[in-house]
């Protein structure tokens, strides 16, 4: 179901809803005990694609109804932000986490903070809130506020309840790796919990982030048919 702002809303509502309906401990684990982990995993990942791809042609096939007038600041703000979004994903994805899917999160728990996990102890997360933030700003209309608005709250939302997901299943594991690190972006490093030097986090992490930066700058005509520079 397209071509309306309806239809934008449902499959949005549909995205998120079912990452959170199918991470709740209750239903995880009944589905878990029934087909198994991995069956699972590929019942969420799924589910997660086929909401995705309905939410991206929903959005490509609704109408525009302009909310605001973004000021040209707001676009070059955007531009400003995502590369640190951009970084924080790359950074995030290859830095094993206990706070991520893995094999041994109890293991990985175990152990101190390392590289961006010193940031923020969500830093996939924050990445995908930051693009959808400053992209809801930039845009003004009601099919970005759904979309953007909606993948931003996913992401935040989100963390917090892998917060409380991994208090449960990890213990004091948790509440120790937790501890030396932060939810919000820096604060853990503001009070002086963690310590961090920029090359623990890897420049070829930070090197990949740049480049998909780069990447998402020169195909965003082609991906989304929309030039966003020069402004």
């Amino acid at each position: 179901m397209t071509g309306s702002l309806v239809g934008l809303g449902l499959s949005v509502t549909a995205f998120v809803g079912s990452h959170f309906l199918l991470s709740s401990r209750r239903v995880r684990h009944t589905l878990v005990a029934w087909v198994g982990e991995m069956a699972f995993l590929g019942l969420y990942s799924s589910i997660a694609l086929a909401t995705f791809v309905w939410m991206v042609e929903a959005y490509a096939d609704a109408p525009y109804l302009e909310l605001w007038v973004p000021p040209t600041a707001l676009k070059h703000l955007a531009l400003s932000v995502m590369p640190i979004a951009c970084i924080l994903v790359i950074c995030g994805l290859t830095t094993p986490s206990p706070a991520a899917v893995s094999l041994d999160p109890q293991a990985l728990a175990q152990r101190a903070p390392v590289g961006i996990q010193k940031v923020t102890r969500h830093p996939v997360l924050w990445g995908f809130a930051l693009w959808g933030v400053v992209h809801l700003l930039a845009n003004g209309d009601a099919a970005s506020l759904l979309l953007f608005g909606g993948n931003t709250v996913l992401a935040l939302l989100g963390a917090l309840h892998i917060d409380a997901r991994k208090h449960v299943l990890l213990g004091h594991h948790w509440q120790r790796f937790a501890a030396a690190t932060s939810f919000v972006p820096l604060a853990a490093l503001i009070d002086g919990r963690a310590r961090l030097s920029i090359g623990e986090i890897g420049w070829w992490r930070i090197g990949l982030g740049v480049a998909l930066y780069a990447l998402l700058i020169v195909a965003h005509p082609w991906l989304f048919g929309i030039a966003v520079w020069p402004l």
